[in-house]
């Protein structure tokens, strides 16, 4: 019984949501539609703000579920590429949902975004292993992330100025081409990132070392050791060229 009341409330809430139009629901409106009382949608979900990270984390799961039954193919950037671009069609497939899960009033992050995230990272420390980042995952994983919400929340909040899906692959490549080292060529070392600018040449093989170090689990090096050596790595990888 317990269940199914949350689960009603739940789908409640999320049909509101998409129906609203600016996305904003009230809870006396839920508990209306799903004939509860108020104790019973506080009791499940604590409060307003709870009740619409759940909602978030509903909807987004359904995105989470493809990106998960994918897999890792052999090509992180294609992953990346890929990842970046069904971010932007979640988004403008659920509008309402996207704008609440990225509103400043979510003052905890929902679960879905955390491992949104995470599968970033994880694409990227793919990409670091190979010499093909040239900065460390996390900072590269920021950088992304943040582009990525940023041309996702322009398309679905001001689509009458933003009205060409042509803009989220120019920032996408534009924002790649910073981040990314060019392939590397089939006669080359993998260890060697072809037309890799020589200013880059060291943060690109930091950031490479680093990945790899966390890959073998520290390659015979303590926790702490560890620790210190991916601080430094990071740190040469994520320098400014100007610094």
């Amino acid at each position: 019984m317990s269940t199914s009341t949350r689960t009603r409330i739940l789908e409640v809430a999320a049909t509101l949501v998409r129906e609203s139009p600016d996305g904003d629901i009230s809870t006396r409106a839920v508990c209306e539609a799903a004939k509860v009382g108020a104790p019973a949608l506080y009791r499940h979900f604590g409060d307003k703000e709870g009740l619409l990270s759940a909602v978030v984390d509903h909807g987004f799961e359904k995105y989470l579920a493809t990106k998960r039954e994918r897999g890792e193919t052999t090509d992180p950037v294609e992953d990346l590429r890929r990842g970046w671009d069904s971010h932007v069609a979640f988004a403008l497939d659920n509008r309402n949902l996207y704008r609440l899960m990225n509103s400043p009033a979510m003052r905890t992050p929902p679960a879905a975004a955390l491992e949104s995230h995470r599968i970033l990272t994880g694409d990227l420390e793919r990409a670091a292993a190979r010499g093909r980042i040239r900065v460390a995952p996390e900072l590269a994983a920021q950088m992304i992330m943040s582009a990525n919400v940023g041309v996702a929340l322009m398309l679905v909040s001001r689509p009458a100025t933003f009205d060409d899906i042509e803009v989220s692959r120019r920032v996408r490549d534009a924002l790649y081409a910073t981040v990314l080292t060019p392939d590397v060529s089939p006669e080359m070392s993998p260890s060697t990132p072809s037309g890799v600018p020589p200013a880059a040449e060291v943060p690109t093989a930091a950031a490479r070392l680093s990945a790899l170090l966390r890959k073998e689990h520290g390659a015979g090096l303590s926790t702490a050791e560890a620790a210190l050596m991916k601080e430094w790595l990071d740190r040469v990888a994520n320098a400014r060229p100007d610094a």
